[in-house]
């Protein structure tokens, strides 16, 4: 059973596209990749799928010149289906295992541009840096997430309360019957998390066991590629790394609170192979003096945090009956979730062709510290993005960052329904997904 997925538009946007580039589509292991593939397959009069690590034979059909022609012929003879351009879907699967293919993708495109590409594999930044001619320019990438709060409340059959969600504004707000009802999903959501294995089981069963067992397998096959990070660092310093990031979740993270008493330059090379995997989302320290972010951040004040929040909690070894028995409003409070599950969200609301970046804004004085969870880019400006747990706290560090940058524009994500508060603008935690929708025409 195939469950829709956002990025199932950003594909069907791409087939259709006048000016198309052969595609790879990115993301951690177990996203959904293939699958997503295969199901938008779909589409196509045909399907032609390599599988480089199930069949490492193929790797020889990229190993002589780059021809295209010479390669769609041996794909041809081998696989013993016909490759048409305009009608076939070609699709490169774990192509992380041949490095020449990546480089071939270039070729594709400009010898052969009718002909649909698609290209996912994990681990992919690892081989980048080997590969002398990756194309820039010829190549359109897409990344993909777990499941969004509204990808997994359709899933279980709640589109119409999502429908509502995407149609409700601040002056048209949800029914607070429908805001508590999305309330009471959130937090499903957050337990299950969006790895699709995750959900898919969740679905099939509604059995927060089967859900656990999932993350437990899930967890097993992503600590085993440690090994396969760099050569260099052991598996070791990768995993306790990983633990440090769990542990640390939530403030700024100290590369050297290791059990293995690790070096700063020791401890930070395994932190890095693990956001290059993408298991774990980095949050730079921005000064939020303006835009672009990116260009304004503190390297060496960051925060990281796990890619699920369902794997956060497996990892914590939290009891998830005492979890369930909990209201949304004491639930939410475990662990940091609150920021943790609108950071991903924030995340995953980016556009698809986009390799996504999140930011926050820190200050320590001598009188007094602030800090504000998240910024992000609304309209030319900075927008800075306060997360509460619940329906009430004071929102002193948003104001000092406002006042200080001359912000006027503030955003308040909580338990609290769609409003406005003293000029700030106050999202529903499971709906700040759609932020931009909601703030399109507010300055």
């Amino acid at each position: 059973m195939y469950i829709p997925r956002n990025i199932d538009l950003a594909l069907l946007e791409w087939k259709n596209d006048r000016f198309r580039k052969p595609m790879l589509l990115r993301g951690a292991r177990q996203t959904g990749k293939t699958t997503a593939v295969r199901n938008f397959a779909k589409q196509f009069e045909s399907f032609v799928e390599l599988n480089f690590e199930k069949d490492r034979r193929l790797s020889g059909i990229f190993e002589d010149d780059l021809d295209v022609c010479r390669i769609i012929r041996q794909i041809e003879g081998i696989l013993q289906k016909k490759v048409v351009p305009g009608k076939t879907l070609l699709f490169l699967d774990e192509i992380q295992m041949c490095p020449r293919a990546i480089s071939a993708l270039r070729y594709f495109y400009e010898d052969m541009p009718e002909l649909h590409v698609v290209a996912t594999g994990s681990l992919l930044e690892f081989v980048f840096g080997k590969i002398k001619d990756f194309g820039v320019g010829r190549i359109r990438n897409a990344f993909i997430h777990p499941f969004s709060f509204a990808e997994f409340a359709e899933a279980i059959g709640d589109g119409i309360l999502v429908e509502h969600m995407r149609e409700a504004t601040f002056d048209r707000p949800l029914s607070e019957l429908e805001h508590s009802l999305l309330l009471d999903r959130m937090k499903t959501y957050v337990i299950v998390g969006g790895m699709p294995a995750a959900v898919g089981a969740y679905v099939q069963t509604q059995s927060y066991l089967a859900v656990a067992r999932m993350h437990e397998d899930i967890m097993t096959s992503l600590k085993a590629d440690f090994g396969k990070y760099d050569d260099k660092v052991p598996s070791e310093r990768v995993r306790n790394a990983f633990a440090s990031v769990i542990t640390q979740t939530g403030g700024k993270f100290i590369y050297t609170n290791s059990d293995l008493e690790l070096s700063y330059r020791q401890a930070k090379e395994a932190t890095d192979l693990l956001e290059l995997s993408k298991l774990i989302v980095k949050i730079m320290s921005c000064h939020a003096n303006g835009i672009p972010l990116g260009g304004d951040v503190n390297p060496k004040s960051n925060k990281f945090m796990l890619l699920d929040t369902g794997l956060y909690l497996h990892e914590c070894d939290l009891d998830i009956a005492d979890l369930i028995a909990q209201t949304p409003a004491d639930f939410i409070n475990k662990g940091k979730l609150a920021e943790m599950l609108v950071g991903l969200e924030l995340l995953k609301a980016s556009d698809a062709f986009t390799d996504g970046s999140l930011f926050y804004w820190h200050r320590e004085a001598a009188s007094s510290t602030a800090e504000v969870d998240y910024l992000v880019q609304h309209n030319g400006s900075v927008l800075p993005v306060e997360v509460k747990a619940g329906t009430r706290g004071a929102m002193k560090s948003l104001h000092i960052l406002m006042k200080e940058k001359g912000i006027r524009l503030g955003l308040r994500t909580s338990q609290e329904n769609l409003g406005v508060m003293d000029g700030i603008r106050l999202i529903p935690h499971y709906m700040i997904g759609e932020w931009k929708r909601l703030l399109a025409d507010v300055h």
